[in-house]
């Protein structure tokens, strides 16, 4: 699979689509058009991005998170729109230079020792820190503009994502959690006709080889692959977990989960 589809979402404020790198931008306008109009509160602008760079060129997320959401909301909403396939462990973690932000669990008290310039102090309180954040935290004990996290869904075939707070609103969100966009569905091809759109993948075979099929070459590739036939077979799907473990698609925003389809 050695294909490199572009990235694209919609904004599901007003319907334009956008090139990933615009479509954040996008949406700060229309946040700032709500504060005029919200209710008094605190709300953040969360992207949602795979760690790894190849993945985080095309797979994306955005959310308006409220403050009384807490990291384990945030979880159930990743699980159900990129990740769930067999309740796996998951982990919110602080980012390496977490130093920069203040701390590791309380930043405000970190705060406090950097403005006393005790940088002994501020050392030995991280060295006590353990990396993990407990997910029944209110994000607004956590979040503040800038501010990135990592996060780990199963700790065997891992999917890691990077979170990243790219602005707070003094509103209340809609809800706790609302999607503002999403990558569209990557235009992947055929690996075999070159043509058609793939439906379905090859677990069996590495990456870098041929492992995408439409249809009708899927039924061909099983006649000459008994894995595939067997148990290797996975659907094309939406998220940067696809072809991992038994992930078969989210259960949120489903009408752009699956495979693109050809205009």
């Amino acid at each position: 699979m050695k294909q490199n589809p572009k990235s694209e979402g919609k904004c599901l404020f007003c319907g334009e689509t956008f090139a990933k790198a615009g479509i954040i931008r996008h949406l700060q306008g229309h946040l700032k058009q709500k504060v005029e109009k919200g209710k008094p509160g605190q709300s953040y602008l969360v992207k949602v991005e795979p760690a790894s760079k190849w993945d985080s060129a095309h797979y994306f997320l955005a959310l308006w998170v409220d403050s009384s959401a807490t990291l384990g909301n945030v979880d159930d909403f990743l699980r159900a729109i990129w990740l769930e396939c067999c309740g796996h462990l998951s982990a919110f973690t602080f980012p390496k230079n977490w130093k920069k932000g203040g701390g590791k669990w309380d930043f405000f008290a970190a705060q406090e020792l950097l403005r006393s310039g005790k940088q002994k102090d501020l050392d030995d309180f991280m060295d006590e820190q353990e990396d993990e954040i407990p997910k029944s935290w209110k994000v607004n004990k956590i979040f503040y503009s800038e501010l990135k996290l990592g996060y780990e869904y199963d700790f065997g075939s891992t999917t890691d994502l990077s979170l990243t707070v790219v602005k707070d609103y003094p509103i209340k969100a809609d809800k706790k959690i609302v999607l503002l966009s999403r990558n569209e569905p990557l235009e992947w091809l055929c690996d075999a006709c070159k043509k058609e759109p793939a439906t379905q993948i090859c677990t069996v075979h590495d990456w870098d080889e041929d492992s995408l099929f439409c249809e009708k070459c899927a039924k061909k590739h099983a006649k000459s692959c008994e894995d595939f036939g067997d148990y290797a077979a996975m659907p094309v799907v939406n998220s940067p977990r696809m072809g991992i473990c038994a992930y078969n698609g989210g259960a949120i925003d489903t009408e752009r989960d699956g495979a693109f389809v050809k205009k």
